[in-house]
């Protein structure tokens, strides 16, 4: 979440409905409409991001349709590849932060998506964001499925991600079997659909994904910050759903995806710990792949990224492990393999030594903007 970046590391004693409504959250997204003060945050959060490793970031930006054209317009001038979204919220959200109608909300993201798609951007897709089921009716869902058919592109939301938001649902569409029908009821459900958080799917509903073909986005940070829960992400990939990693900043407190990949180990084990049948975790290198080529998958990006693949565009991270004052000390006796461990256990933002998005130099030590 773009907006939230300047609340990450604040108000995480919370539970995710009270965080969401009572301090930081919608007070801080409401200010993005200032876009003097929107091009401030965001070129700080996107230029964070970037440092800290995410070659390709799926954004989801504010309510407001010129910031979030502003987002894309920022990240393309730092180069990162990025799928970004205007969130759609017209019920159950404050009065000061709310969308007016449905025919609002449609006709803004319909003037978002046409306005991005005429820039041509060669790396920003346009994503329909609807924020979650609690904040959009039935109606503004089915009209917001429509227009993600209409012009082909990726869908993003949220599901299951506590337990009273996931009864909250329940009661507000009663003749829904579960909290992913709701979304599948609008043609929200697609093969370019990434899900955040997914705790507490039912296997009922995790049928219905797989058959669908969305794809999840796990957030352990976040997951734990704000004890939501524990995702089983093993259990996930036996059923062949697609899994990238999330910072989901700013429930998640750390914008780092190296950070995200220690925690989704953790949350593994987690699971192990507890487990009384064999469970096996996630080890450094699964999670190191979801956050490559499994984020390229959940995105529907594969084709052109992910790995290493001769013919696939060049997103890369120049790693650097004798840098001096960091985390990592690196032996004689280590292995090329010991060195990729030491980076994702002990390494951060300042064994990054330059990165690369689609063959172009973007950054290198020091935040300095190059070309090739």
């Amino acid at each position: 979440h773009a907006p939230q970046y300047p609340n990450a590391g604040k108000g995480l004693d919370m539970g995710l409905l009270e965080w969401l409504t009572t301090f930081t959250t919608f007070p801080t997204e409401v200010k993005f409409k200032d876009l003097d003060f929107a091009a401030h945050a965001y070129k700080r959060v996107v230029s964070r991001v970037l440092r800290n490793g995410t070659t390709t970031a799926c954004y989801y930006a504010t309510i407001d349709t010129d910031a979030t054209v502003l987002l894309c317009d920022i990240i393309n001038e730092l180069g990162q590849r990025a799928l970004v979204g205007k969130v759609n919220m017209n019920q159950n959200s404050p009065d000061y932060y709310v969308e007016g109608s449905v025919d609002e909300s449609v006709s803004e993201t319909r003037r978002y998506i046409e306005t991005i798609q005429k820039k041509a951007y060669d790396n920003i897709t346009p994503v329909i964001t609807p924020r979650f089921a609690v904040s959009c009716c039935e109606t503004l869902m089915k009209k917001l499925g429509d227009l993600a058919a209409e012009y082909n592109i990726p869908v993003q939301t949220h599901i299951c991600e506590t337990k009273p938001e996931v009864e909250y649902v329940a009661q507000l569409y009663p003749d829904s079997k579960n909290y992913a029908t709701v979304y599948d009821k609008a043609g929200l459900l697609t093969d370019k659909t990434i899900l955040a958080h997914c705790i507490y799917l039912t296997k009922e509903e995790i049928d219905l994904i797989t058959e669908r073909g969305s794809s999840v986005s796990h957030c352990p940070n976040s997951n734990l910050s704000l004890r939501s829960g524990l995702l089983d992400v093993q259990n996930l990939l036996k059923h062949g759903i697609q899994v990238g990693l999330g910072t989901d900043v700013s429930g998640g407190y750390h914008p780092s995806i190296i950070d995200a990949i220690r925690v989704a180990v953790h949350v593994s084990n987690a699971h192990a710990i507890t487990s009384t049948n064999g469970y096996t975790p996630l080890s450094m290198r699964d999670a190191f792949k979801l956050a490559t080529l499994g984020g390229a998958q959940a995105l529907s990006i594969d084709k052109k990224v992910g790995n290493f693949e001769v013919g696939k565009e060049f997103d890369a991270l120049i790693i650097n492990l004798d840098i001096e004052n960091t985390h990592v000390d690196v032996f004689e006796e280590d292995t090329l393999d010991d060195c990729l461990d030491k980076f994702l256990y002990t390494g951060d933002d300042r064994n990054i030594e330059a990165i690369y998005v689609a063959g172009r130099k973007i950054l290198d030590f020091g935040l300095k903007q190059t070309s090739t």
